[in-house]
């Protein structure tokens, strides 16, 4: 349907076709997303099923030579949401249950991921390699649709901290146990080089560099934004989080624990959470061309067929069993996690629950590992991840307030959400509907106008202001400036 669609709009340069297929990206991702906020499902849901629309197995409008030569945003988005993830590793955060949490991290982690090995390898008999990397995949849980739920029901208590600093660490587990797994699946992959030290020692190597670059990088970035203005400050992290990026490219290795040991770094040795929101507030179409170029690279037709890499088994048949055992060993994990470290009955029961989202660093790990892994196995990895990604992004939110809700972490009943102080006399229903309403007015106007994001950003519109006026003080004098200053502002 659209296979002269550039011809048609007399676009020739390569120039142009690039522009106008970014532009159709951007526009097609955020059209989708006003469709899916009627339906209370999160923007990555969005981007996916829109890029699978666009992409060459629907619509294909998007250039074939674009979306092959997009690969880089892959590497390029991964470094944003990994170094976003560093920021929850404040050290004075993890003493506090840093061993507990660690402990529930490493079996609702490792749990789903040995539950998706037996089933793949011993009962679906599906190859080696393939079945080690989907089961690392399986370790990765997507944080923000839980934290978003979180600050939409303003849930606190022990399940929720809990539950954050477990989404944190999650990706670092995942992360080590993809390193871990591609390695073994490479010296297996048939290519005639089979099982040897080396297949395991150089991932390992690479990765340890990878770290100790983004430590040093997280040092150079507080040096380098030492006193700077607030786009300087925006530029710097960008381009050196860029060089990062470089650097692990140049060495075939993942930028994901650099990163994150990069903005680990920065947030302990600053203390600065400024700059975390400044690059929030930046990645939004990053992050939506990525997530729209994994929905472009997602096959169909092959969910239906049958795999020669795989065996007979259909590629959707895999696609739901991974669906469903990862979930029953998320829970399962979270449960023995949090029993064994004594946690409160109603976070064990249900800190589960809120574990199912993924998303983000699992599709980036996906996308690594087709690239790396090659060919038809790679194209059944990320298919698999992709699609069951789109159904964990739909039941996620739900299943998160289900957990804070049995969990009572938040309540909907008036008089618990906002308490009374005891008087003695006696007040009527009537008095007290009205105290508490006025109470919540109060919390309303403590609230700021604009969120963290949109308040870094103006403070560079500011500093930019500031340093105007004091330009034009300096060349037509205070008074005729300070007269002026409101059509600046």
């Amino acid at each position: 349907m659209f296979e002269k669609f550039y011809d048609n709009l007399g676009l020739h340069s390569s120039a142009s076709v690039v522009i106008v297929s970014l532009s159709i990206i951007l526009l097609s991702g955020f059209l989708m997303t006003r469709i899916t906020k009627k339906l209370k499902l999160p923007n990555v849901t969005a981007y996916i099923i829109v890029g699978i629309i666009i992409g060459p197995f629907c619509l294909n409008m998007v250039d074939d030579g674009v979306r092959v030569g997009m690969s880089f945003i892959t590497d390029i988005a991964l470094a944003f949401i990994a170094f976003s993830v560093g920021e929850y590793f404040k050290l004075e955060t993890l003493k506090k249950n840093g061993s507990k949490v660690i402990i529930i991290t490493i079996f609702e982690a490792l749990m789903a991921s040995i539950l998706i090995f037996i089933i793949m390898y011993y009962i679906c008999h599906l190859d080696l390699g393939f079945s080690i990397v989907l089961a690392a995949l399986a370790s990765a849980t997507a944080p923000a649709s839980t934290i978003m739920t979180i600050r939409q029901t303003k849930a606190h208590g022990d399940y929720v901290d809990t539950l954050l600093q477990v989404v944190a660490l999650d990706d670092v587990v995942s992360l080590i146990a993809y390193s871990v797994a591609i390695a073994i699946a490479l010296a297996f992959s048939g290519n005639g080089e089979g099982f040897s030290a080396n297949t395991i020692i150089m991932p390992i190597v690479k990765n340890l560099f990878s770290i100790a670059i983004g430590f040093i990088f997280g040092l150079l970035l507080k040096i380098f934004l030492n006193k700077r203005s607030t786009d300087n400050r925006l530029i710097i992290a960008v381009a050196l989080l860029l060089a990062f990026c470089g650097i692990c490219a140049s060495l075939d290795a993942s930028p994901l624990l650099g990163c994150m040991i990069m903005g680990a770094t920065y947030i302990n040795v600053s203390k600065d959470e400024k700059l975390f929101k400044q690059l929030n507030y930046f990645s939004p179409p990053i992050l939506l061309m990525f997530f729209v170029y994994s929905g472009m690279n997602f096959d169909l037709n092959a969910l239906t067929a049958k795999s020669n890499s795989l065996g007979s088994i259909p590629l959707i048949a895999i696609g739901v069993i991974y669906f469903f055992v990862r979930i029953i060993g998320k829970y399962i994990g979270a449960y023995l996690g949090a029993l064994i470290t004594k946690k409160p009955v109603r976070t064990r029961n249900f800190l589960g629950l809120a574990l199912i989202p993924q998303a983000g660093v699992a599709i980036g790990l996906a996308a690594l590992g087709a690239r790396t892994l090659g060919g038809e196995v790679g194209s059944d990895l990320q298919t698999i991840i992709l699609a069951s990604s789109v159904l964990y992004e739909m039941i996620g939110p739900v299943s998160s307030k289900l957990g804070l809700y049995l969990s009572k972490s938040y309540t909907t009943n008036l008089e618990e959400l906002v308490p009374i102080k005891e008087s003695k006399s006696e007040k009527s229903d009537f008095d007290l509907l009205v105290e508490r309403i006025k109470l919540i007015q109060e919390e309303i106007d403590k609230e700021p106008k604009l969120n963290p994001q949109e308040e870094a950003f103006n403070e560079a519109i500011y500093e930019q202001e500031n340093a105007l006026v004091e330009l034009l003080v300096n060349r037509k004098g205070e008074k005729n400036v300070r007269s002026n200053s409101k059509l600046i502002r």
